[in-house]
C-alpha cells in the first residue's frame, strides 16, 4: 500500500516537473525566434555573432539594443504579471483575482495621463507624421509606478479597516478601479490632440519601449518578489483551504496576505509603468496553469511565471510579425488571445471546485 502511495505521488510530481521544463523549452524556443525576427532580416547564426560582438555594426545594434532587451523585457513582464495573478488569487481565493480587475492597471492609466496632462510630457514629434513623442518617458513612469502604489494602499486601507477578507479586498479594488477609471476619462475630456494622443498611445500597452535601463529595474524588483512568492508557496497551499484552517496551523493569515498584496501589486506597477497595460496576463495565464497542473502552489508559481513570459513572448512576436514591417502593440494581442481563452475557461468552469 505504501508502495502504491509513494509511486502515485511520484507520477504525480513526474507530470507537473515535466510541463515546467516544457515550458523552459518552448521560452527558448521563442527567445530564438524573438531575436531572429523583425523587418531587418537577421538570422540566428547571425543574431549569435551579433551578441559575441562578432557580426557588423548595423547587426548589433539591432540586436543587443532593440530585440534582445525587447524579448528579456517579455518574458519578466510576463513573469510579473502572471505570477500577480496568481498569488492574488490564491490570496483572496477568488478565481477573477488579478492587477487588471482589481484596478492598479487603472491606477496606473491615471498616473501616466496625470504626467502627460499637469507636467507636459507628451508632444507632437512632427506636424508632417503627428507621431507622439514623449518628452520625458521616465516622468510618466514614476507616475504611474506612484499612483500604482496609491491604488494598492487603498486597498489595504479599506480592507485592514473593514478586516482583511477576500471579499473587501475584492470590492475596493472594483470600486478603486472605477474611481481612476471615470479620473482618466476626465484628463482625457481636458485634454488637447496631442495629449490624448499621448495618453491612448500609452495604454495600449507596447514592449518597443524596452531598453536596458527598464530592464535592469525591472530585474532588481521581480526577481526578488518571484522569490518571495516560491518561498511562502506552502503557506499560499494552506491558505487555500480557508483563513480558519490555516490559522489553526500557524499561519498568519493577514501578514501572508497584506505582504502578497503589496509584493504582486509592487512587480504589477513596475512592469505597467515602464510598458503600459498588458490586459488578461494575470488574470488568464494563471487558470490555464491551474487547468494543466493543479493548484499545488509549490508548481503553480513557477509554472505560471514560465508560462506568462512565454506567453507575452509569443504575443509580442505575433504583434512584430502579423502586418510586418508595422508593429502591433502587445496588448491588442494579449485581449484578442486572451478573451476568447477566458470565455472558454469560462465555460469550463474556472474555480468551481477550488473556491467554493
Amino acid at each position: 500500500m505504501q508502495r502504491e502511495i509513494t509511486k502515485t505521488y511520484k507520477k504525480y510530481i513526474r507530470s507537473k516537473n515535466r510541463f515546467i521544463a516544457g515550458t523552459l523549452v518552448l521560452t527558448l524556443v521563442l527567445i530564438v525566434l524573438g531575436i531572429s525576427m523583425g523587418a531587418a532580416k537577421i538570422s540566428f547564426t547571425e543574431s549569435i555573432r551579433a551578441i559575441w560582438g562578432l557580426s557588423d555594426e548595423v547587426n548589433r545594434q539591432i540586436i543587443l539594443n532593440i530585440r534582445l532587451p525587447r524579448v528579456l523585457a517579455a518574458i519578466f513582464c510576463g513573469m510579473a504579471l502572471s505570477v500577480s495573478g496568481a498569488a492574488m488569487q490564491s490570496i483572496l481565493r477568488n478565481p477573477l483575482g488579478s492587477p487588471f480587475t482589481l484596478g492598479i492597471s487603472n491606477a496606473a492609466a491615471f498616473g501616466a495621463a496625470f504626467a502627460v496632462i499637469v507636467f507636459g510630457a507628451g508632444s507632437m514629434q512632427s506636424s508632417a507624421t503627428d507621431s507622439v513623442l514623449y518628452n520625458n518617458p521616465y516622468i510618466i513612469t514614476i507616475s504611474a509606478f506612484f499612483w500604482s502604489l496609491v491604488s494598492t494602499v487603498l486597498i489595504l486601507f479599506v480592507a485592514r479597516a473593514r478586516g482583511s477578507t477576500p471579499e473587501n479586498m475584492i470590492l475596493t479594488g472594483i470600486i478603486a478601479g472605477s474611481l481612476f477609471i471615470a479620473l482618466t476619462t476626465g484628463l482625457q475630456y481636458m485634454a488637447d490632440d496631442v495629449e490624448l494622443a499621448a495618453i491612448v498611445f500609452w495604454t495600449f500597452g507596447d514592449l518597443s519601449r524596452a531598453s536596458w535601463k527598464e530592464l535592469i529595474i525591472l530585474l532588481i524588483v521581480v526577481i526578488p518578489i518571484l522569490l518571495y512568492f516560491i518561498y511562502n508557496r506552502w503557506n499560499y497551499n494552506v491558505l487555500d483551504t480557508g483563513d480558519e484552517p490555516a490559522q489553526s496551523l500557524g499561519v498568519n493569515v493577514n501578514r501572508i496576505r497584506t505582504q502578497g498584496m503589496v509584493l504582486a501589486s509592487l512587480a504589477t506597477a513596475v512592469a505597467v509603468s515602464f510598458f503600459g497595460i498588458i490586459a488578461f496576463v494575470g488574470l488568464v495565464v494563471p487558470h490555464i496553469v491551474r487547468r494543466m497542473i493543479g493548484s499545488d502552489e509549490r508548481f503553480l508559481l513557477p509554472g505560471a511565471a514560465l508560462f506568462g513570459g512565454a506567453f507575452l513572448l509569443l504575443s509580442d512576436i505575433i504583434a512584430r510579425s502579423i502586418i510586418s514591417p508595422m508593429v502591433l502593440p502587445v496588448g491588442i494581442i494579449t485581449s484578442l488571445i486572451g478573451a476568447p481563452l477566458f470565455i472558454i475557461l469560462l465555460f469550463k468552469g474556472i474555480g468551481k471546485s477550488q473556491w467554493k
